[in-house]
């Protein structure tokens, strides 16, 4: 039997992330069976990296070592490598990245380990450039002082591998004990620690660098829906945190869509790739930001980042790509080197020269150089720049009444011009080399997205709803089989279990496609994803929920995936949209099963709220219970849904069912519902379209917009026993 690890084998791989290094002269394996017998058979290490396609340090550390072929020989001589895109793989890179944050304080990508050939890391770390520099180890002296030690003091690396891999264990498999769940909500508790924990000064939360936190500014909205009469904290951080994040270079306002993160503390100069999942969670945030401040620049973020998806990241049978990369040529050099923010940064030059060579594309009442200093004065743009080399980030640096005054117009007048700069600018652009797209298709963060496209669809237009369903149908019809979940497809391949978050994001994402559409289909698919997820991750004796499937045998430890981090809490969002399906199927145990893991997490809640925003939104709304409004009509009238979907309303679970009891029974029968559920059964109309109000008690049947907003203030959550808690 030949030796796979003779030759590069990811030439074999889908994985955009694997392909970019499968011309490597390093020669890397798949985390595979195949890979782990060689470095038994051979004896040797494992060197695990762990990266994904638009980062940033992946490209550096490629391009200075596993590119060159000195580092390739010591590699390929005496280690088995092995590449993991951890878009794909999330419990590979959990578990060692559990690993490295604890044993170096903390982590990142390229996440580098070296490994036993039973898998156990002895060794961890992050980028390394190829020799020593900025007090950081080089990655060449490295691999050969590790392969020195691991001929000479095997036994010692073999117990700190031992010693490591407890340690993983203990974190990530350990079972807290349960707090069972009383008749407080956590919510406003988090909420104070996270006021605690914004920056004043430049908004959001933490030093530099500065990650948007969607799910902590939820819950600061959310607070201060709570007790807005009585504290202002709240809602101050969180306008904070969202004007700080759509003024600053995070937010591209030019193609609209946000950044990963910003390098700095006061959002100014951003990572530049975009991930599908921070569209998601930013669109959905600056949807509530809308809804409860009617702020019409959230609104204008929420349609301009859907435009970016929708253009930049949409695939055209209906799904959604993952990412776009941070790196690109240089303008006029697409043969060039790739540079980080290439495509989105400008200097005062390129501006003028845009504004004049693309004038057709929007003509305007003003010169060409007055047009361009409109523009240079809005975003920030002069010859010291913010960037490398004088180039700058757009932010927003002067309002429209400041450009009024210095350049002698009326705010309208400055808007039509601004339109006309920017329209020029962003044709421009896109003649300009642009970065590269992922383009696997995740079913967990498509299943984000269409929540957030559904949100809008009910606050902003029907338009964005329509394309929740093609998403939710084009992943429905390709990576579920019926029964599971596959994790992702790129150009037809599919591959991959479901991971707990593709079950909860994507039940989370259909559920709220049927409140958008009022299409039965979609809260089928929501039901049947929560099942699957109960059946794939839950231990119901322990109401734990595990991230991987048991049938994942080829990581050692099975990780618990609780905190928010760059995406949602899984446990968070699986307990929310278990606690509403559980309101169209009460016998399927998912009220109970949603209230074991909040029992079970609680303690974390209580311990480290600023970690554990999404958790404490899901126990927030286990404690008041849901808000339902049930329409009995053929469709959602437009102006109940600008009614319900136009308003903050925290907890809501919009349902449409037909008016009749027969037509009804044709739902139930498709849904293989037994029974009328408490949301639906008694609920119809005779003489056109009714609402019911409910929240555990019912209005009468309503037929006019006022009385749903009556009703709706009605049922609004009481603060006065929490209040004289405070």
């Amino acid at each position: 039997m030949s030796d796979p690890t003779a030759r590069n084998r990811l030439d074999e791989a889908a994985s955009p992330y694997l392909r970019q290094h499968a011309d490597n002269p390093v020669n890397w394996q798949p985390w595979d069976e195949q890979a782990f017998e060689a470095a038994r058979e051979r004896d040797v290490p494992i060197f695990l990296s762990v990266g994904y396609s638009a980062c940033h340090w992946c490209h550096v550390m490629e391009e200075e070592s596993f590119s060159d072929p000195e580092v390739a020989e010591v590699l390929n001589e005496h280690f088995v490598p092995i590449k993991v895109d951890r878009e794909e793989r999330p419990d590979v890179d959990s578990l060692y990245m559990t690993v490295c944050q604890a044993v170096r304080g903390g982590g990142g990508w390229p996440l580098s380990a070296f490994l036993t050939p039973e898998k156990k890391p002895f060794y961890v770390g992050t980028y390394f450039p190829k020799h020593a520099k900025r007090n950081q180890p080089g990655f060449l002296p490295l691999t050969k002082r590790v392969t020195e030690e691991w001929q000479e003091n095997r036994e010692e690396l073999e117990d700190r591998a031992d010693q490591w891999m407890s340690t993983a264990r203990g974190e990530l498999e350990s079972v807290p004990d349960p707090i069972e769940g009383g008749d407080d909500s956590p919510l406003l508790d988090a909420a104070d620690a996270l006021v605690r924990a914004a920056d004043r000064d430049h908004g959001g939360f933490g030093r530099a660098p500065k990650f948007p936190q969607a799910s902590r500014v939820n819950a600061l909205l959310r607070a201060h829906h709570r007790r807005e009469a009585a504290d202002t904290r709240y809602g101050g951080a969180a306008r904070n945190a969202l004007d700080a994040m759509a003024d600053g270079g995070l937010f591209d306002h030019l193609g609209g869509g946000f950044h990963r993160y910003c390098t700095d503390a006061d959002w100014t100069v951003p990572h530049f790739e975009k991930m599908l999942y921070d569209q998601a969670a930013l669109a959905a945030l600056y949807v509530d930001g809308y809804r409860l401040f009617g702020d019409q620049r959230y609104a204008d973020v929420v349609e301009e980042t859907l435009e970016f998806v929708d253009r930049e990241l949409g695939h055209p049978e209906g799904g959604f790509y993952a990412t776009l990369d941070a790196r690109s040529p240089s303008p006029g050099e697409p043969d060039g080197e790739h540079e980080e923010g290439a495509f989105y940064v400008w200097t005062p030059e390129e501006v003028a020269d845009a504004v004049s060579e693309y004038a057709t594309e929007a003509p305007a009442d003003a010169p060409d150089d007055a047009l361009a200093d409109l523009f240079c004065a809005r975003y920030g743009v002069d010859a010291a720049g913010n960037f490398e080399d004088g180039q700058t980030v757009l932010t927003v640096s002067a309002t429209p009444s400041d450009l009024a005054g210095e350049f002698d117009r009326s705010e309208d007048e400055i808007a039509d011009l601004l339109a006309a700069a920017e329209q020029r600018l962003r044709v421009a652009r896109e003649d300009r080399p642009r970065p590269a797209r992922d383009e696997k298709v995740l079913a967990g963060w498509n299943g984000l997205m269409a929540e957030a496209y559904a949100e809008a669809g009910l606050a902003l237009g029907e338009q964005y709803a329509e394309r929740a369903a093609d998403a939710v149908e084009y992943v429905r019809e390709t990576l579920w089989d019926g029964e599971r979940l596959s994790r992702r497809v790129i150009g037809g391949d599919v591959a991959g279990v479901g991971y707990a978050e593709d079950y909860a994001y994507l039940a989370a994402g259909a559920l709220a496609t049927y409140e958008a559409t009022g299409d039965r289909a979609h809260l089928g698919f929501a039901l049947d994803l929560a099942d699957a997820l109960l059946a794939e991750c839950y231990d119901a004796e322990t109401g734990v929920l595990y991230q991987t499937p048991e049938s994942v045998e080829d990581v050692d430890v099975r990780s618990q995936d609780v905190a928010d981090g760059p995406t949602p809490s899984p446990v968070g969002v699986a307990a929310e949209t278990l606690l509403a399906l559980d309101a169209f199927d009460p016998e399927a145990g998912y009220g109970d099963a949603a209230a074991a893991m909040l029992d079970r997490y609680g303690g974390r809640v209580e311990n480290t709220p600023t970690s554990h925003a999404t958790l404490a939104l899901a126990a927030d709304t286990r404690v008041h219970g849901l808000l339902e409004v049930t329409a009995a009509a053929e469709r959602l009238p437009d102006s109940w849904r600008a009614t319900v979907g136009g308003a903050y309303l925290p907890h809501r679970l919009l349902s449409v069912r037909p008016r009749t009891e027969s037509e009804l029974d044709e739902w139930l029968a498709d849904l293989a519902i037994a029974d009328a559920p408490p949301i639906w059964a008694a609920r119809d109309a005779e003489d056109g379209p009714a609402a019911y109000v409910c929240r555990r008690a019912c209005s009468p049947p309503v037929t006019t917009t006022d009385d749903i907003e009556e009703w709706l203030a009605e049922f609004r959550v009481a603060t006065g026993a929490e209040e004289e808690k405070r």
